[in-house]
């Protein structure tokens, strides 16, 4: 018999789940503490079908090195090394190898972690993980002429990062390995809403910009945004980390907790438990 017993200090709790990739670890977490997760994966994280566009890429920072690499996510390093060992495993040791001679610029933790597992290290961390973090870790440096490696997320071009890296006159190589698709069907992602609307959570835990983005893309087709957006500030709504916050801020939904530092699920669980033991003591 285990001498630890699992607490169950999410008892009775409704928590809406809308992660996709980690979906059953993340709901296995909270349902462990006694809540129930009411899942509905908004979105899917999928190759770009651009394969030719990181290939090139690889092949060139392969043939050339970079003197900086800015890793935005821990998917898009684990993405572009699927694409790298996909011909031959020799062709991901001469990358790495690259990428061991260029000073590596994170965004956050977990591009620090996949670098770790190739062996590799971050050199500069942002002060806050987020694009604006890292254009304030990079503001004094000099990067005239420098070759600068830029993984991006999903489709979005992050513009003030790459207008950033233009002012400073860096030479940039921008790739992006990945795009977020559609997950559930749209009747799917409704009864999300209908269920948020009439008040039958207790929470909804976002761990993504992609899936605000999502919902809110399903909720004003239908007409629902409004009713959303007061029906989330009404219950817990946490966020794993600041750009999920931002996001959540800029649909007027106030972020009722989010880890303090680390920025991953288990903390943000943790933090949940928190608040609803405050709540009820």
């Amino acid at each position: 018999m285990s001498s630890t017993r699992e607490v169950r200090d999410l008892e009775g709790r409704r928590i809406g789940v809308p992660e996709s990739r980690q979906l059953d670890l993340f709901a296995d977490m909270i349902e462990r503490r006694g809540a129930q997760a009411i899942r509905c994966p908004l979105v899917d994280i999928r190759d770009t079908p651009d394969e030719a566009h990181v290939q090139a890429w690889l092949d060139d920072v392969i043939e050339h090195g970079l003197d900086d690499m800015i890793w935005l996510t821990g998917e898009g390093l684990r993405r572009l090394r699927s694409f790298a060992e996909r011909d031959a495993p020799v062709r991901l040791t001469r990358f790495v190898e690259r990428l061991d001679t260029a000073r590596a610029i994170t965004r956050g933790p977990k591009p620090g972690r996949e670098l770790r597992a190739l062996g590799l290290r971050s050199d500069l961390a942002a002060t806050q993980p987020t694009t604006a973090g890292v254009i304030e870790a990079l503001a004094d440096m000099d990067l005239t002429g420098h070759r600068v490696g830029v993984q991006l997320y999903g489709t979005d071009p992050n513009r003030p990062l790459m207008d950033f890296l233009a002012d400073k006159q860096a030479e940039i190589h921008a790739v992006a390995p990945y795009i977020y698709a559609d997950e559930a069907e749209t009747p799917q992602v409704l009864d999300f809403i209908d269920t948020i609307v009439a008040g039958q959570l207790d929470a909804v835990a976002f761990t993504s910009s992609p899936q605000i983005k999502r919902l809110y893309k399903v909720a004003r087709a239908n007409e629902r945004a409004d009713a959303l957006t007061s029906a989330l500030n009404g219950l817990c709504v946490a966020a794993v980390g600041p750009l999920v916050g931002e996001r959540l801020e800029a649909e007027g939904v106030q972020v009722t907790l989010m880890p303090d530092s680390n920025y991953f699920m288990k903390p943000l669980v943790r933090a949940m438990v928190a608040h609803f033991n405050a709540a009820s003591s």
